[in-house]
């Protein structure tokens, strides 16, 4: 009877990838693109979600071992045919710089007709990517809560992943560090968390082989938690070059966009949820802190960046 239940909590605990598909929607970007990576060095098939089959990141999967599908999420019929005999979907929709009330408006509906989507499907598993304090947030940007909260309620299984800050973000110029300067709107003293995108595909991935141990879970991503004044000091070792915190006042935030200055004030005054970072690296060894990331692939990525600056 013990060696039956063992061999019973294998079984609904560890999912055989060979003959299952994982549709990836935002295949192309940065995390559906670490989710379809991931999923395909450990022997699933994906089937990548994309407008653009011809783009650059499409033939780069392609190369991979992934299918590729052409859709729009905006397009339910798109959504059901791409879903047809898929174990699980990955469920990411692109959020823009500069957020508004009617981008968010559409993120709330195109994350909606994935989860519905993925019900009439009978999809296995459906892992939404979200955001770290959603719920918390939800006094001046509702978007990913309402999702999250339409999910818990269609009934299907899903695991909700909720991703901080990227640590790739800084790799681009608006971040200033590519011409040495770090523009933050948060205070010196207040702490950053961060993430590698390349973690995030792990814990997808990582949810897809462990249905049992992740099913109806919603987990905080973080690698690493920093102040703006610690972040400038670890980039200016790695760099080689002294990185300067410059402070956007919160008067600028909020002249150039409202919803960024209330998730400022936000963050100043509550501060982003304690997350034990040391528990997440139990389940992913591999879980990247800010001068890892910087080892593995940032430094090179934000030197490149700053030829160009």
């Amino acid at each position: 009877m013990e060696r039956y239940r063992a061999v019973l909590y294998w079984e609904n605990t560890y999912m055989d990838p060979k003959d299952k598909i994982i549709l990836v929607l935002g295949a192309t970007g940065q995390q559906g693109g670490e989710t379809a990576k991931y999923l395909l060095k450990n022997r699933w098939k994906v089937r990548a979600f994309t407008r653009n089959p011809s783009s650059e990141n499409s033939l780069r999967l392609k190369d991979l071992g992934a299918e590729i599908f052409q859709g729009d999420m905006e397009d339910p019929y798109s959504l059901d045919l791409a879903m047809q005999g898929v174990y699980g979907v990955f469920s990411v929709q692109p959020s823009e710089w500069e957020p508004n009330e009617s981008t968010d408006a559409n993120e709330v509906k195109v994350g909606k007709l994935v989860a519905d989507s993925a019900k009439n499907a009978k999809v296995s598993h459906l892992v939404y990517s979200s955001v770290i304090g959603a719920e918390r947030q939800s006094d001046f940007r509702k978007h990913k809560w309402e999702i999250e909260k339409y999910i818990h309620n269609l009934g299907i299984p899903f695991t909700i992943l909720r991703p901080t800050g990227f640590m790739e973000n800084l790799i681009h110029s608006r971040s200033g560090i590519p011409g040495g300067r770090l523009y933050e709107t948060v205070s010196p003293d207040s702490r950053i968390h961060l993430v590698s995108v390349e973690d995030i595909g792990t814990f997808a991935g990582l949810a897809f082989e462990n249905p049992g141990k992740y099913s109806g879970r919603t987990i905080d991503l973080v690698g690493d938690s920093l102040t703006p004044l610690q972040i400038v000091d670890i980039l200016s070792i790695a760099l080689d070059r002294r990185i300067e915190y410059m402070r956007i006042p919160l008067e600028t935030v909020y002249s150039h966009n409202k919803i960024l200055g209330l998730s400022t004030e936000w963050i100043n005054r509550e501060g982003y949820p304690k997350v034990d970072i040391d528990s997440l690296r139990i389940e992913n060894p591999g879980l990247l802190n800010f001068s890892q990331w910087l080892e593995k692939t940032g430094k090179v990525k934000i030197e490149e960046a700053s030829i160009g600056s």
